[in-house]
Protein backbone atom coordinates (compact mmCIF):
# COMPACT_ATOMS: atom_id res chain seq x y z
CA UNK A 1 0.00 0.00 0.00
CA UNK A 2 1.51 3.92 -0.52
CA UNK A 3 2.73 5.27 2.10
CA UNK A 4 0.06 8.57 3.28
CA UNK A 5 0.95 11.36 4.58
CA UNK A 6 -1.96 13.90 6.17
CA UNK A 7 -1.14 17.62 6.36
CA UNK A 8 -3.19 20.81 7.74
CA UNK A 9 -1.93 24.25 6.63
CA UNK A 10 -1.35 26.87 9.73
CA UNK A 11 -4.72 28.58 8.76
CA UNK A 12 -6.47 25.22 9.11
CA UNK A 13 -4.51 23.70 11.99
CA UNK A 14 -7.73 23.08 13.91
CA UNK A 15 -9.85 21.90 11.92
CA UNK A 16 -7.11 19.42 10.49
CA UNK A 17 -6.59 18.46 13.93
CA UNK A 18 -10.24 17.17 14.28
CA UNK A 19 -9.39 14.85 11.17
CA UNK A 20 -6.31 13.72 12.57
CA UNK A 21 -8.15 12.45 15.45
CA UNK A 22 -10.86 11.43 13.55
CA UNK A 23 -8.40 9.31 11.16
CA UNK A 24 -6.78 8.35 14.82
CA UNK A 25 -2.95 9.50 13.80
CA UNK A 26 -1.04 12.48 13.56
CA UNK A 27 -0.84 15.42 11.07
CA UNK A 28 2.15 15.25 9.28
CA UNK A 29 4.88 18.42 9.72
CA UNK A 30 5.27 21.11 7.93
CA UNK A 31 6.86 24.34 8.15
CA UNK A 32 5.39 27.72 7.24
CA UNK A 33 8.26 30.38 7.73
CA UNK A 34 7.00 34.30 7.68
CA UNK A 35 9.85 36.67 5.80
CA UNK A 36 10.19 40.19 7.06
CA UNK A 37 9.76 41.46 3.64
CA UNK A 38 6.04 39.57 3.43
CA UNK A 39 6.90 36.81 1.39
CA UNK A 40 6.74 33.33 2.92
CA UNK A 41 8.37 29.61 2.79
CA UNK A 42 6.26 26.44 2.95
CA UNK A 43 7.48 23.14 2.39
CA UNK A 44 7.12 19.28 4.62
CA UNK A 45 9.12 18.59 7.14
CA UNK A 46 8.92 14.37 6.32
CA UNK A 47 10.08 13.06 2.82
CA UNK A 48 6.84 12.32 0.96
CA UNK A 49 8.57 10.60 -2.31
CA UNK A 50 6.08 7.69 -3.36
CA UNK A 51 3.29 9.10 -1.40
CA UNK A 52 0.09 9.79 -1.54
CA UNK A 53 -0.59 13.31 0.16
CA UNK A 54 -3.47 14.92 1.65
CA UNK A 55 -3.29 18.59 2.01
CA UNK A 56 -6.40 20.32 4.34
CA UNK A 57 -6.98 24.15 3.75
CA UNK A 58 -10.02 26.14 3.85
CA UNK A 59 -9.83 29.18 1.98
CA UNK A 60 -12.05 31.35 3.73
CA UNK A 61 -11.29 34.35 4.41
CA UNK A 62 -9.73 35.80 7.92
CA UNK A 63 -8.96 35.77 11.06
CA UNK A 64 -5.72 36.16 10.02
CA UNK A 65 -4.85 35.44 6.42
CA UNK A 66 -7.30 36.42 3.50
CA UNK A 67 -8.82 33.91 1.38
CA UNK A 68 -6.26 34.53 -1.44
CA UNK A 69 -3.33 34.33 0.84
CA UNK A 70 -4.56 31.15 2.17
CA UNK A 71 -4.46 30.18 -1.93
CA UNK A 72 -1.19 31.10 -2.33
CA UNK A 73 -0.05 28.98 -0.04
CA UNK A 74 -1.73 26.28 -0.53
CA UNK A 75 -0.64 26.43 -4.47
CA UNK A 76 3.17 26.82 -3.05
CA UNK A 77 2.85 23.56 -0.54
CA UNK A 78 0.93 21.43 -3.56
CA UNK A 79 4.34 22.51 -5.43
CA UNK A 80 6.45 21.76 -3.12
CA UNK A 81 5.15 18.16 -2.68
CA UNK A 82 5.35 17.50 -5.88
CA UNK A 83 9.27 18.91 -6.43
CA UNK A 84 9.65 16.34 -3.60
CA UNK A 85 8.46 13.18 -5.75
CA UNK A 86 4.68 13.21 -3.72
CA UNK A 87 3.14 10.09 -6.17
CA UNK A 88 -0.39 12.56 -6.37
CA UNK A 89 -1.69 15.51 -4.16
CA UNK A 90 -5.48 15.97 -2.98
CA UNK A 91 -6.51 19.26 -1.60
CA UNK A 92 -9.15 18.53 0.93
CA UNK A 93 -10.84 22.49 0.97
CA UNK A 94 -13.98 22.91 3.20
CA UNK A 95 -15.09 25.79 1.96
CA UNK A 96 -13.40 26.93 -1.33
CA UNK A 97 -13.15 31.06 -2.14
CA UNK A 98 -14.12 32.52 -5.20
CA UNK A 99 -17.01 30.04 -5.66
CA UNK A 100 -19.56 31.83 -5.92
CA UNK A 101 -18.06 33.92 -9.05
CA UNK A 102 -18.81 31.07 -11.54
CA UNK A 103 -20.06 33.28 -14.03
CA UNK A 104 -20.08 36.90 -15.49
CA UNK A 105 -22.53 39.12 -14.08
CA UNK A 106 -21.28 42.43 -15.03
CA UNK A 107 -19.28 43.03 -18.96
CA UNK A 108 -16.26 42.04 -18.05
CA UNK A 109 -15.88 40.25 -14.79
CA UNK A 110 -13.39 37.22 -14.51
CA UNK A 111 -15.21 33.95 -13.88
CA UNK A 112 -12.79 33.17 -10.76
CA UNK A 113 -14.07 29.69 -10.39
CA UNK A 114 -12.58 28.95 -13.82
CA UNK A 115 -8.97 30.95 -12.72
CA UNK A 116 -9.01 29.01 -9.34
CA UNK A 117 -9.25 25.91 -10.79
CA UNK A 118 -6.55 26.37 -13.09
CA UNK A 119 -4.22 27.98 -10.32
CA UNK A 120 -4.41 24.55 -8.19
CA UNK A 121 -4.64 22.48 -11.20
CA UNK A 122 -1.15 24.17 -12.38
CA UNK A 123 0.20 23.61 -9.29
CA UNK A 124 -0.04 19.90 -9.27
CA UNK A 125 -2.79 19.13 -7.51
CA UNK A 126 -4.46 15.86 -8.80
CA UNK A 127 -7.95 15.35 -6.67
CA UNK A 128 -9.90 18.20 -5.21
CA UNK A 129 -12.17 17.52 -2.43
CA UNK A 130 -14.92 20.10 -0.78
CA UNK A 131 -17.71 20.72 1.08
CA UNK A 132 -21.16 21.96 -0.59
CA UNK A 133 -20.42 23.79 -3.19
CA UNK A 134 -22.32 26.80 -4.25
CA UNK A 135 -22.85 25.61 -7.66
CA UNK A 136 -22.83 21.90 -8.27
CA UNK A 137 -22.84 22.30 -12.06
CA UNK A 138 -19.91 24.66 -12.47
CA UNK A 139 -17.93 23.40 -10.11
CA UNK A 140 -17.65 20.32 -11.86
CA UNK A 141 -17.34 22.00 -15.74
CA UNK A 142 -14.21 24.30 -14.42
CA UNK A 143 -11.82 21.39 -13.31
CA UNK A 144 -10.43 19.03 -15.54
CA UNK A 145 -8.97 17.01 -12.45
CA UNK A 146 -11.21 15.11 -10.57
CA UNK A 147 -13.36 17.16 -8.09
CA UNK A 148 -15.88 15.57 -5.67
CA UNK A 149 -18.41 18.04 -3.48
CA UNK A 150 -19.24 15.87 -0.03
CA UNK A 151 -22.79 16.67 1.21
CA UNK A 152 -23.15 17.18 5.27
CA UNK A 153 -26.92 16.09 5.03
CA UNK A 154 -26.65 13.07 7.27
CA UNK A 155 -25.93 15.05 10.26
CA UNK A 156 -28.25 17.74 9.62
CA UNK A 157 -30.64 15.12 8.96
CA UNK A 158 -30.29 13.64 12.65
CA UNK A 159 -30.75 18.08 13.84
CA UNK A 160 -33.96 17.94 11.92
CA UNK A 161 -35.71 15.43 13.50
CA UNK A 162 -34.92 16.65 17.49
CA UNK A 163 -35.75 19.79 15.58
CA UNK A 164 -39.59 18.94 14.63
CA UNK A 165 -40.35 16.22 16.63
CA UNK A 166 -43.63 14.81 15.79
CA UNK A 167 -45.08 17.93 14.09
CA UNK A 168 -45.37 18.16 10.16
CA UNK A 169 -41.86 19.37 8.85
CA UNK A 170 -41.35 21.34 5.65
CA UNK A 171 -37.64 22.46 3.64
CA UNK A 172 -37.70 25.79 1.90
CA UNK A 173 -35.61 27.29 -0.57
CA UNK A 174 -34.54 30.96 0.22
CA UNK A 175 -34.40 31.77 -3.08
CA UNK A 176 -34.78 29.89 -7.02
CA UNK A 177 -31.34 29.15 -7.34
CA UNK A 178 -31.13 27.07 -4.05
CA UNK A 179 -34.26 25.17 -5.13
CA UNK A 180 -32.31 22.09 -6.35
CA UNK A 181 -30.73 22.24 -2.94
CA UNK A 182 -33.74 22.03 -0.89
CA UNK A 183 -35.24 19.11 -2.81
CA UNK A 184 -32.29 16.87 -2.55
CA UNK A 185 -32.52 17.40 1.38
CA UNK A 186 -36.24 17.17 1.50
CA UNK A 187 -36.05 14.18 -0.41
CA UNK A 188 -32.87 12.41 2.08
CA UNK A 189 -35.42 13.80 4.89
CA UNK A 190 -38.35 11.61 3.84
CA UNK A 191 -36.06 8.85 3.44
CA UNK A 192 -34.37 9.05 6.17
CA UNK A 193 -36.63 9.69 8.83
CA UNK A 194 -39.48 7.99 6.79
CA UNK A 195 -41.86 10.37 6.73
CA UNK A 196 -43.38 13.07 4.77
CA UNK A 197 -41.69 16.35 4.17
CA UNK A 198 -43.00 19.57 2.82
CA UNK A 199 -41.45 21.86 0.74
CA UNK A 200 -41.39 25.75 0.21
CA UNK A 201 -39.91 28.57 -1.91
CA UNK A 202 -39.42 32.23 -1.46
CA UNK A 203 -37.66 34.19 -3.95
CA UNK A 204 -35.45 37.69 -3.64
CA UNK A 205 -34.38 39.90 -5.91
CA UNK A 206 -30.91 41.53 -5.72
CA UNK A 207 -30.32 45.27 -7.20
CA UNK A 208 -27.06 46.57 -6.55
CA UNK A 209 -25.86 44.85 -3.69
CA UNK A 210 -29.31 45.74 -2.47
CA UNK A 211 -31.89 42.57 -1.38
CA UNK A 212 -35.54 43.01 -1.57
CA UNK A 213 -39.12 41.51 -2.94
CA UNK A 214 -39.89 38.25 -1.30
CA UNK A 215 -42.26 35.77 -2.74
CA UNK A 216 -43.97 32.67 -1.42
CA UNK A 217 -45.18 29.12 -2.71
CA UNK A 218 -45.89 26.67 -0.19
CA UNK A 219 -47.75 25.28 2.86
CA UNK A 220 -45.86 25.66 6.47
CA UNK A 221 -48.87 27.01 8.83
CA UNK A 222 -47.82 25.04 11.76
CA UNK A 223 -45.16 23.56 10.81
CA UNK A 224 -41.75 23.17 11.54
CA UNK A 225 -39.36 25.11 8.49
CA UNK A 226 -35.95 24.73 7.90
CA UNK A 227 -34.42 27.37 5.48
CA UNK A 228 -31.56 25.48 3.90
CA UNK A 229 -29.22 27.17 1.76
CA UNK A 230 -24.91 26.82 1.47
CA UNK A 231 -24.08 29.51 3.78
CA UNK A 232 -25.12 32.49 5.86
CA UNK A 233 -23.00 35.73 4.87
CA UNK A 234 -24.92 38.74 6.12
CA UNK A 235 -27.56 36.74 6.95
CA UNK A 236 -29.98 38.94 4.97
CA UNK A 237 -31.26 36.64 2.71
CA UNK A 238 -32.03 34.05 5.58
CA UNK A 239 -34.02 36.85 7.65
CA UNK A 240 -36.30 37.61 4.96
CA UNK A 241 -37.32 34.40 4.59
CA UNK A 242 -37.65 33.44 8.18
CA UNK A 243 -39.78 36.62 8.51
CA UNK A 244 -42.46 35.59 5.60
CA UNK A 245 -42.03 31.80 7.04
CA UNK A 246 -43.37 33.34 10.33
CA UNK A 247 -46.16 35.31 8.77
CA UNK A 248 -47.26 32.60 7.03
CA UNK A 249 -47.84 30.42 9.93
CA UNK A 250 -44.63 28.83 10.63
CA UNK A 251 -44.48 27.56 14.19
CA UNK A 252 -40.77 27.18 14.31
CA UNK A 253 -38.26 28.27 11.88
CA UNK A 254 -34.89 27.24 11.43
CA UNK A 255 -32.15 28.17 8.97
CA UNK A 256 -29.70 25.58 8.27
CA UNK A 257 -26.44 26.31 5.99
CA UNK A 258 -23.30 24.46 5.55
CA UNK A 259 -20.58 27.34 6.00
CA UNK A 260 -21.37 30.12 8.42
CA UNK A 261 -19.60 33.42 7.05
CA UNK A 262 -21.80 36.06 9.69
CA UNK A 263 -19.88 38.90 7.93
CA UNK A 264 -21.28 42.22 8.60
CA UNK A 265 -25.11 42.29 9.83
CA UNK A 266 -25.08 38.80 10.71
CA UNK A 267 -25.87 39.91 14.35
CA UNK A 268 -29.99 40.12 13.05
CA UNK A 269 -29.84 36.95 12.95
CA UNK A 270 -29.53 36.16 16.48
CA UNK A 271 -31.56 39.69 17.90
CA UNK A 272 -35.41 39.19 15.98
CA UNK A 273 -36.08 36.17 17.46
CA UNK A 274 -37.35 35.03 13.99
CA UNK A 275 -35.36 31.80 14.20
CA UNK A 276 -35.37 29.31 16.71
CA UNK A 277 -32.17 27.46 15.67
CA UNK A 278 -29.43 28.43 13.24
CA UNK A 279 -27.18 25.55 12.48
CA UNK A 280 -23.92 25.28 10.49
CA UNK A 281 -20.88 23.49 10.15
CA UNK A 282 -17.28 23.83 11.08
CA UNK A 283 -15.95 24.52 7.77
CA UNK A 284 -15.68 28.33 8.93
CA UNK A 285 -14.71 29.31 12.56
CA UNK A 286 -17.33 31.69 13.85
CA UNK A 287 -14.47 33.94 14.60
CA UNK A 288 -16.86 37.00 13.50
CA UNK A 289 -19.73 36.64 15.98
CA UNK A 290 -19.62 37.79 19.68
CA UNK A 291 -19.73 35.37 22.22
CA UNK A 292 -23.32 35.93 23.10
CA UNK A 293 -23.88 34.86 19.53
CA UNK A 294 -21.39 32.41 19.17
CA UNK A 295 -23.29 30.06 21.83
CA UNK A 296 -26.75 30.32 20.25
CA UNK A 297 -25.39 28.70 16.70
CA UNK A 298 -25.46 24.43 16.66
CA UNK A 299 -22.39 23.87 14.88
CA UNK A 300 -21.93 19.90 13.15
CA UNK A 301 -18.50 18.64 12.62
CA UNK A 302 -17.65 18.06 9.01
CA UNK A 303 -14.00 16.82 10.03
CA UNK A 304 -15.16 12.95 10.57
CA UNK A 305 -16.75 13.01 6.87
CA UNK A 306 -13.28 14.21 5.35
CA UNK A 307 -11.43 11.73 7.23
CA UNK A 308 -13.60 9.00 5.82
CA UNK A 309 -12.93 10.68 1.90
CA UNK A 310 -9.15 10.43 3.16
CA UNK A 311 -9.66 6.92 4.47
CA UNK A 312 -12.09 5.85 0.98
CA UNK A 313 -9.09 8.10 -1.38
CA UNK A 314 -6.41 5.88 0.18
CA UNK A 315 -8.00 2.81 -0.27
CA UNK A 316 -8.63 3.79 -4.52
CA UNK A 317 -12.52 3.84 -3.41
CA UNK A 318 -15.40 5.95 -4.55
CA UNK A 319 -16.82 9.29 -2.50
CA UNK A 320 -20.15 8.16 -3.61
CA UNK A 321 -21.09 7.14 -0.20
CA UNK A 322 -20.01 10.57 1.37
CA UNK A 323 -22.25 12.85 -1.49
CA UNK A 324 -26.08 12.88 -1.68
CA UNK A 325 -27.93 14.69 -5.14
Amino acid sequence: MTARHVFALNATAEFGERVASSLGHSLSPHEEREFEDGEHKIRPLTGVRGSDCFVIQSLHSGPDQPASEKLVRLLFFAGALKQSGATSVTALIPFLAYARKDRRTKPRDPVATRLTAQLLEAAGIDHIVTLEIHNLMAFENAFRIPADNLSPYADFADHALHFAGDAPLVVASPDPGGVKRAQVFREYLEWSLERDVGFALLEKRRSGGEVSGTLFAGEVDGACTIILDDMIASGGTMLRAAETLRAHGASKVAAYATHGLFTGGAAALFETGKLDRILVTDSVPDFRLAEAHRVRIETVSIAPLFARAIEALSGQKSLTDLQIY
